[in-house]
Formats: C-alpha cells, sequence, structure tokens
C-alpha cells in the first residue's frame, strides 16, 4: 500500500498482477453478478469519461470550484463504481441518506452546489425531481434502476468516447493526496446538516491505519449505508485489501444473504446486533424440554465469558462442549465463516460482546466521528489488543488526549480539512490541531473508554450531572426491554420512556395468561406494569442514587428512522423523542 495515497488508487494496486480477481458482487435478477479488477477498472473509466463528456469534472480544482455530484441510493456495486469515477476526474462525490427528509435535502444540494444527483430508484427519483426548481446548480438526475421518464445511468456509460477516456489521466495525476475527496453532511441528532471535507489522504492514512487490525479472510458483506464515513472506510480497507465485497440486496434480506455469501466479516451498528440476539433469544425461548435447558446453559457460560483471563479447565472443557452443540448453530445463522463484526457508530452493549465472542464470533467494536475519517480507534483482531467495555487502543498515527472535563480530543492525519464553507464552525471544534470530539472517555490502560456524550449529560433540578448512555445501555440488557431514554433534565428525578420487546412481552402475557389484543392495550396491563416495576427496580442497584430510574411510561411502538426518532446511524434524537412524547413526560411528572 505504499504506492497508494488516493483512494481510487485501490484499482491499480490489484489490476497488474490480478486483473482477474474478483473485487465486488451485487444481486442482478436473482443471481449474483460479479465483477473483476478489470471489470470494475473498464467500467469506472467509462463513467468516467461520459461524466467529462456530458460537462462534469474539476472545474478550477479548488474546494468550491469542483463539481458536486450527490447519490442517495442503496449500496450497490454502482455505488462505488460512481464514487471511483468521480474520485479520479477531480469532481467530489456527497452522498446522501436515501431517507432524508425533503428540507434537509434541498439544503444539502444547495450547500453543496450539487449539479448532477444519482437516484436508487423511482421514489428517489421523484423525491429528488420534486427539488428541482428549488435548486439551481442541479442540471441532472440519473437513475440505477429503469424509472419511467428518467434518464438511466447507463446513458454515462453512453456518452464515454475514447477521447474523453484520454482525458482521464493528465487529470488524475494532478489529484494529490491532500486534495478533497468527498463531503459528508452530517445527520446529527440536532441542528443544520455539516458538509464535513475529508481528503484522500484523511481516509487513506486510517486505511493504513487499521490494515493490520482487521480479521483474516478474503470476503465481507456489506448492508451498512454507504453514505455514512465507517461503511465507506471499511470498503476501502476492503478494495485496497482484495477482500470481495458482496452487496446485501437490503436490511431485510441480511439473513439470506449471509447464508448465500458466508462472508468472513462485516460491519454493524449495535442496533442491528441487538435484533440478531433478540432473534436468536426467541427461537431459545420456543425450545422445549433438554434443548431448552442446553440453550441456556450455553448462554449462561457466555455471560462469563472474559478476554484474556484464565477461567480455568472445566470452564474451558464446557465452553468447548457448547460451542460444539449450541454456539455452532448461532455461528451457521451467520453464514458460518464468520470470523468478526466489526461495530461503531453507538456504544455496543458489554454483554453482546461477552457472549458473541464467547461464541467464536469475535466482535471488534470501535469508536470514531464523520470528522475524524472515522477510526480514532479500535478493538483489534488479536486478542491481546482487545477489552471488553472499551473501544480498544488507538490506531497509529492519532493522538488523543482526555481534556479536563472530560472530553475526548483527538490529532492526527484522519482530522477532517474542515466543515463545507464553515471556517467559523470549524474554529469551534478544531484547536491548535485538536478535535474537540464532544464524547466524554477516560484511558483504561491503553484502551479507551467512552462514558457519555458531552451534550448529552444532563442536570436534574437537584444539581446532580447523568450520564444516560451507560444506564440506558444497563437497561436494554432485559429481554423486555428494546429501547430506552433516560429523562431528567432540570427535574427532581431520572424517568424513563421505554418501548417493550413486543415479541417477548406477548411470550410473557401468554404464559401469564394475560391477554394481548394490541401495543396500546398491553402496556397499560396492570400486570405488565407492575413487571416492568419490579424489572427497572432489580436495575436500580447497579446505578447510584441519581442515575436511578423513579418512573417510567410504556411507549407502544418501536422508535424508527422513519418516525424520525432515530438518526440514519439509529441513534435516539432526544429532542424529537422529547418533544413527540412531552405528554407521557408530563404524566410521568404530574404528581
Amino acid at each position: 500500500m505504499k504506492e497508494s495515497t488516493r483512494l481510487f488508487d485501490c484499482i491499480q494496486v490489484h489490476l497488474d498482477k490480478h486483473p482477474n480477481q474478483e473485487m465486488m458482487a451485487g444481486k442482478e435478477g436473482g443471481q449474483w453478478k460479479k465483477y473483476s479488477v478489470q471489470q470494475v477498472s473498464e467500467t469506472v473509466d467509462s463513467i468516467s469519461a461520459g461524466l467529462l463528456n456530458l460537462g462534469f469534472g474539476p472545474g478550477d480544482m479548488t474546494e468550491e470550484g469542483r463539481d458536486k455530484i450527490s447519490i442517495l441510493s442503496k449500496n450497490r456495486v454502482e455505488w462505488m463504481l460512481l464514487d471511483l469515477a468521480v474520485q479520479q476526474i477531480g469532481a467530489v462525490l456527497v452522498p446522501i441518506y436515501p431517507t432524508i427528509n425533503v428540507n434537509e435535502l434541498e439544503f444539502i444540494l444547495n450547500n453543496a452546489g450539487v449539479k448532477a444527483v444519482f437516484v436508487n430508484d423511482e421514489e428517489l427519483f421523484l423525491k429528488v425531481l420534486s427539488l428541482k426548481d428549488k435548486v439551481p446548480s442541479l442540471k441532472e438526475i440519473f437513475t440505477f434502476e429503469h424509472v419511467p421518464n428518467a434518464r438511466h445511468w447507463k446513458e454515462v456509460i453512453a456518452a464515454a468516447t475514447p477521447e474523453a477516456k484520454k482525458k482521464i489521466a493528465p487529470i488524475s495525476t494532478q489529484i494529490g493526496t491532500e486534495d478533497l475527496a468527498t463531503i459528508i453532511y452530517t445527520s446529527g441528532t440536532t441542528g443544520t446538516p455539516k458538509g464535513v471535507m475529508l481528503s484522500h489522504s484523511n481516509i487513506v492514512t486510517n486505511v493504513k491505519s487499521c490494515f493490520t487490525l482487521f480479521p483474516p479472510g478474503d470476503k465481507a458483506l456489506s448492508f451498512l449505508p454507504l453514505n455514512h464515513i465507517f461503511e465507506r472506510m471499511v470498503t476501502y480497507l476492503y478494495l485496497f485489501k482484495g477482500v470481495v465485497i458482496y452487496y446485501a440486496e437490503s436490511l431485510d434480506t441480511i439473513g439470506e444473504n449471509l447464508k448465500e455469501v458466508s462472508p468472513n466479516m462485516f460491519t454493524t451498528v449495535p442496533r442491528l446486533l441487538e435484533k440478531v440476539y433478540e432473534r436468536i433469544m426467541q427461537k431459545g425461548n420456543e425450545l422445549k424440554g433438554m434443548k431448552r435447558k442446553l440453550f441456556f446453559w450455553a448462554h449462561a457460560l457466555g455471560e462469563r465469558f472474559e478476554i484474556n483471563k484464565k477461567r480455568g479447565a472445566w470452564y474451558n472443557f464446557q465452553l468447548a462442549l457448547a460451542n460444539k452443540i449450541i454456539f455452532n448453530k448461532w455461528r451457521q445463522g451467520l453464514g458460518n465463516e464468520v470470523h468478526a463484526i466489526i461495530t461503531g457508530s453507538a456504544a455496543c452493549q458489554v454483554r453482546l460482546i461477552r457472549i458473541f465472542t464467547a461464541a467464536k464470533i469475535v466482535i471488534m467494536e470501535g469508536y470514531g466521528l464523520t470528522e475524524t475519517s472515522p477510526v480514532v480507534s479500535v478493538n483489534h483482531f488479536q486478542e491481546r489488543d482487545r477489552k471488553i467495555g472499551t473501544v480498544g487502543p488507538v490506531i497509529d498515527g492519532v493522538e488523543v488526549k482526555i481534556a479536563e472535563d472530560g472530553e475526548i480530543l483527538c490529532k492526527g492525519p484522519n482530522i477532517m480539512m474542515g466543515y463545507y464553507k464553515r471556517p467559523d464552525l470549524t474554529a469551534d471544534v478544531i484547536k491548535e490541531g485538536w478535535f474537540y470530539t464532544g464524547d466524554i472517555g477516560v484511558m483504561d490502560g491503553n484502551f479507551l473508554k467512552i462514558t457519555d456524550r458531552k451534550k448529552e449529560l444532563f442536570k436534574t433540578s437537584g444539581g446532580k450531572y447523568v450520564a444516560p448512555l451507560s444506564v440506558e445501555n444497563k437497561l436494554k440488557e432485559s429481554m423486555f426491554i428494546e429501547q430506552v431514554m433516560l429523562i431528567g433534565p432540570d427535574r427532581k428525578f431520572v424517568s424513563a420512556l421505554i418501548v417493550p420487546s413486543f415479541a417477548n412481552l406477548k411470550d410473557w402475557c401468554r404464559k401469564n395468561g394475560i391477554p394481548f389484543d394490541s401495543h396500546d392495550q398491553v402496556i397499560k396491563n396492570p400486570k405488565v406494569l407492575d413487571m416492568f416495576k419490579e424489572l427497572v427496580e432489580s436495575f436500580n442497584k447497579f446505578f447510584n442514587h441519581v442515575e436511578q430510574v423513579k418512573k417510567f411510561e410504556l411507549m407502544p411502538g418501536e422508535w424508527t428512522v422513519e418516525g424520525g426518532e432515530l438518526t440514519p446511524t439509529l441513534k435516539l434524537k432526544r429532542k424529537v423523542i422529547t418533544e413527540k412524547y412531552r405528554d407521557a413526560i408530563e404524566r410521568i411528572y404530574a404528581e
């Protein structure tokens, strides 16, 4: 990787030696279609040439002068082909979450001065088309799926000519490692989106620092949105490393795709890992007799698992047996070849990491932000550099220090160029070369531990500070709690909004002879409320007095991205939830 200083160099790295090696694959007409390095290279050059002929390119090579091209699409081979093609002609890709609301979309397209947008399907085409008159810079909209009255992306390839292809090399050779590679608008939990400018160097140095820390293997499944820097950076790591990327058809088909592809690794966010675990536990609860006993015996062993600590010969013998007869089925459900799952974006439950690792599915939890390209620290695949309850050692080339108030500051080649057209906001977060993350943490030896988000800390009316994240994560260890948000800023005591795990609650109601007609009805049932009261009380012993949940309200449905309660990376939008469920919160504090 020494010669690779720009992201699009990932093609050339393999082209000379292994042109026929598979690089990526996607489902087309129900079958996996694989693309070799040679095919990727030729298609990327054709897209680049087509874009140049259609009038898109490097402009005057300045940050604002380069043409901006947006993409709103699910993960697919075409996503990455476009990314590479745009980069090598000096234009800039501005990826946008497909679930974005129209007002934010209009802001981003205008703020970035986007000239062309590539969309997945008709729904997204109509979404962008509705803004065409409000975005003066927008010249073209292309679609990946065939959509009536829309330009198909293959029209770009059709516009390529031999003359245009000859223009690619003179442009790409001028692109330096410090040049702008992409602008990623952070969705954030509050406020207007900010365009994070990342250079080739920002992401390439991050890739190089993580190169040896990742699991072995040559196949990965991709389903986390590519417009998020976490999945995008890991994608480049795969591409440079020669790992073949299979793009899942959708979030709903992950289970099937895992079995079809049998990947060695994939990335996820804790919310999706929790859902995998919940499905496994539901199947365990359906078992009868000895099978059920063995399932929960293996699960209990997993809960006691420790890394780098001797548990004794008897424990090791039992765990080996559990892996042979119970946990092997967990691995089969993930395709049977998974060496590791890399998780980030939010805190992962410690209990989940323990159990999955005991089941020989290594969970590598890491930490970073869009502004840090993104990895600051990560638990390595090698066991000696993993510690449960932390986000791993800080990666090579990055420095971390903890400010007096506990905020994590970092410095290194991965720190963004700045926020697009917002030097004022850039100056707020980068001071003397140190990036102020807004997260609170401590160093545990050489491992970084996140304790909370600075802006999520709140003070009760008694003047006591509460860090909600650790309390919420502990409560979510209960099989009956799907989602939870602590309430308490400027209030006398801490309370919570709880979304029950309705599948497990339904099972509990059946066993206890309680009717389960609807979500709205069951959350008002006195016996259900009593059960949750006891449950919350049993967890309160883990928290100090000020953190203990004194009251709660049960919510009738899951919080989602579509409902507006979660960010696209599945973090809680606390302000939105507080506003949306204001009546429930007022009921809690009414007495």
